[in-house]
Parts: structure tokens; C-alpha cells; sequence
């Protein structure tokens, strides 16, 4: 209050009869009024995709609430998403204003998959639909300011972290379902278990693109693959600038660039080295150097071993990252 009286931003009124009120200029975000009327029915909103929901919100709504409250290149984060009406609206309004802005949804319930999921891919495809069909197909402009890429992360349940524990022998597994303290578990998932694929299977690194767990969904136990790269992308908390897929005469490269939050440039370089030989980590070295995958780069990673220079493995790195406690 003091620093807007010093900026002259609160008008006074003749008297104390008068509430004062703060200045608002047009190069702000837009002020809202008290009371917002809105007579949209959400229900009917997402009916038009062919999707059921319990309860919706108006989109109309949405858009006057953040468009008064979030800059143009913001973003905004809905912890409790429901039908995916928050990320519908950002996308309504970035094809309004040609806005830059970003949404991340949270929801545990199965109709992320049912309603929420679907709906985001639907109205980014082309903004009107009635009863599950699109009206027609998005002009020019809106296909322009629609979402290039819609990231969908998944976070290991509990019971799927129990489910993919193997043992070193039988033994082990029986010690497990009677431990009786901490000490008994931890010693058991540090040791007895420390190949298991939840716990991140270092020798498996080497075919980091047919990384699997056994996942339980509906009411079925099913192997599912796993995204290695983009875990350890987050683990090590990459801002990605680029993600590229080069082509060795049938080898598969994948590879990412971007900075640390430490501002450093890292380059991860992903292959799969199965079965590789001397000549074949002296080739890959050749590719890396020829496409100049690590150029500019003050740090370079890349999974299993390799012969390119300055590059360090990042399967211990990985897994440390992954189970380094909170803070560290």
C-alpha cells in the first residue's frame, strides 16, 4: 500500500465518506468486475465432443478468468483438472490473441483417459464439434496458433513400483512378505532387488528404447514401455531447446539439447548398444563427430558406454537421480 501511495496509484475521495480506489491503466491485465454472468451450459460443451463428464464448468468462464489473470506467454497449472476445461480454454485463447500460453493438468481419476485426454486432442484438432464430430476443419490461423505438442507424464504407482521388484533368488522374495522393520526393507531393495526394472535395471541401458514395466490397468497386469529419455531429461532438470532423431544406416539415434538450471549446455545422446563391439562404439564416436551432435555442449551424456570424447555414461547419474532424497 505504501509503495502504490508513493506511485500516486490510490485516489482519495472528498472525505472518508468516500472508499478509495486504486488506479488501473489500460496497459494492465484487464480488471474484473465483481460479479461475472455467464449463462454457457459446460454440460452441453462437452457433450458437442461426444464426451460425458458429471459436471463442467462453462469454457466461456474460464477464458474472462484467465485472461484477466495470466500474461500472454504464461502458464497455467490446474492441479485438479477434471474434464480438461483449463487447458480447453488456454488453447481458445492463444487462437484468439495469438497468445504463447501453456497449461499442465493434474488428474489421478480414469477419465483422464475417458474425457480428459480425448477432449484435448479433440478441440486441437479443430475447435468446433457437435455430437462427437467436428464441424469442420480449423482455418489456417487457428491450426497456426494451436498446440504444437500436448506431453502426457504418467508417475509410477506404488503398487506398480511392488510388481516389477524381482529378487537375486526365491529366498529373498519369501523375507520380503514377512520383513518386520525399515532396516529389514531397505537393506532388501538396496541388495536382494537392485535388478529390478523399477529400481532402474543399469544393464538394460543398453536397449533403452524397449524399456518396459509391468503395469496394472484395468483389471489387467500388461507390460508397457517406459520413456527412458524423457525421465532422465526431468531428472536432471533439462530445459529442452531441441529433441532430434538421426538415422546411422539403420541405427537409431535420438538426442536431446538444451541447459541445466545451472545455465550449462547438455546434449543427451541416446542409441542402442546391444551387442556392440569396439568397432561399432569407434563408428558411433565418427557419427557423433560428423553430425557434430555434441558441438557447444559443456557437459555430454549418453547411455551405456561409448568411445565419443568428453562424453560421461549417465547410468549411474540416472539412477542416483532417481532415488536422491528431496532437496539434494
Amino acid at each position: 500500500m505504501q509503495e502504490l501511495l508513493l506511485k500516486g496509484e490510490i485516489v482519495f475521495g472528498t472525505d472518508e465518506n468516500t472508499q478509495p480506489q486504486r488506479k488501473v491503466y489500460l496497459s494492465e491485465n484487464k480488471a474484473l468486475s465483481s460479479v461475472i454472468r455467464n449463462g454457457s451450459r459446460g454440460k452441453t460443451e462437452i457433450e458437442n465432443f461426444g464426451l460425458n463428464f458429471t459436471y463442467n464448468h462453462p469454457i466461456t468462464l474460464y477464458m474472462t478468468l484467465l485472461d484477466a489473470g495470466v500474461e500472454d506467454d504464461g502458464t497455467v497449472l490446474d492441479f485438479f483438472a477434471g474434464s480438461g476445461t483449463t487447458g480447453h480454454a488456454v488453447i481458445n485463447l492463444n487462437r484468439e490473441d495469438g497468445g504463447r500460453r501453456r497449461f499442465i493438468l493434474v488428474e489421478m481419476a480414469h477419465y483422464f483417459d475417458t474425457v480428459l485426454l480425448p477432449r484435448i486432442k479433440k478441440v486441437t484438432f479443430t475447435p468446433e464439434w457437435k455430437d462427437g464430430k467436428p464441424k469442420r476443419m480449423a482455418k489456417p490461423e487457428e491450426a497456426e496458433r494451436s498446440p504444437r505438442i500436448v506431453k502426457v507424464i504418467r508417475l509410477e504407482s506404488y503398487e506398480d513400483a511392488l510388481n516389477n521388484l524381482s529378487f537375486d533368488d526365491e529366498s529373498g522374495a519369501k523375507a520380503l512378505a514377512r520383513f518386520k522393520d525399515d532396516y529389514l526393507l531397505s537393506y532388501m531393495l538396496k541388495w536382494e532387488t537392485r535388478g529390478s526394472e523399477t529400481l532402474l535395471n543399469v544393464e538394460k541401458l543398453q536397449s533403452p528404447f524397449a524399456y518396459k514395466l509391468r503395469l496394472h490397468r484395468d483389471g489387467e497386469t500388461r507390460e508397457r514401455q517406459v520413456d527412458l529419455p524423457e525421465t532422465f531429461a526431468y531428472l536432471l532438470g533439462l530445459d529442452v531447446q531441441t529433441r532430434r532423431v538421426y538415422d546411422d544406416r539403420g541405427r537409431r539415434y535420438l538426442v536431446y539439447r538444451g541447459t541445466q538450471r545451472d545455465g550449462r549446455v547438455a546434449v543427451m545422446i541416446w542409441r542402442d548398444t546391444k551387442g556392440w563391439e569396439l568397432q561399432d562404439y569407434e563408428r558411433d564416436a565418427a557419427f557423433v563427430a560428423e553430425h557434430k551432435l555434441a558441438e557447444g555442449a559443456h557437459e555430454v551424456f549418453v547411455n551405456s558406454d561409448s568411445r565419443i570424447p568428453n562424453a560421461q555414461s549417465l547410468d549411474g547419474l540416472f539412477k542416483a537421480r532417481m532415488f536422491a532424497l528431496a532437496g539434494t
